[in-house]
């Protein structure tokens, strides 16, 4: 009877430990996907402010007309003639200061996504207060037009605060509770060494 009373809860411990291992290898593959999706994001921010670097002391205009030329897009449409005013109005200044706000953003999402891959609080941190922040422009973005590409974005960015919310509140729970755990030994300790 003790023996499989033993073995009863060995057997619980074990798969409280399964549990827990599953769980944490869970969350680390997660973080590693919002890791990955934050340096796709910086790459293809990072590939926009290039594009705008190789237009400086370029006709901007003729590239557009070319690039809808090779899209086959005609140049009558309202949207390509829209496209090709804002080619127009391209100056070096405005490119450069682009590639600079690229550079800025790449920067910020490469780090985001190192600290995430190594599972990192700070890194969770700042997942988290620079998604909040985007979520205006992302919503003005939206109000603007609706894409799959904006939604998907959109809706991904909703699911990594949210997740990141998620892991600093859990981050917390743990670290009162280790808190709390030690502080009645470390009590007990002074009590033991003012009683000798």
């Amino acid at each position: 009877m003790v023996l499989c009373e033993f073995l009863a809860r060995r057997m619980l411990s074990v798969k409280k430990i399964d549990l827990h291992l599953d769980l944490h290898s869970a969350q680390k593959n997660l973080l590693r996907a919002v890791a990955f999706f934050e340096f796709i994001k910086g790459t293809f921010v990072l590939l926009i402010g290039l594009c705008a670097v190789l237009l400086v002391h370029k006709n901007a205009w003729v590239i557009a007309e070319s690039l809808l030329a090779l899209l086959h897009i005609s140049t009558d449409r309202h949207s390509a003639q829209l496209f090709l005013d804002f080619a127009d109005r391209l100056t070096d200044a405005s490119l450069w200061a682009a590639a600079e706000l690229a550079l800025a953003y790449s920067i910020l999402r490469f780090v985001e996504a190192y600290g995430l891959w190594r599972q990192r609080t700070w890194a969770e941190w700042l997942a988290f207060v620079s998604g909040t922040l985007f979520f205006p422009l992302e919503i003005r973005g939206l109000m603007r037009g609706i894409t799959l590409l904006r939604s998907v974005v959109f809706v991904a960015n909703i699911g990594i605060v949210l997740y990141m919310w998620y892991l600093l509140r859990a981050g917390l729970q743990r670290r009162r509770k280790q808190q709390a755990e030690t502080q009645p030994q470390s009590g007990n300790q002074s009590e033991g060494q003012n009683g000798k």
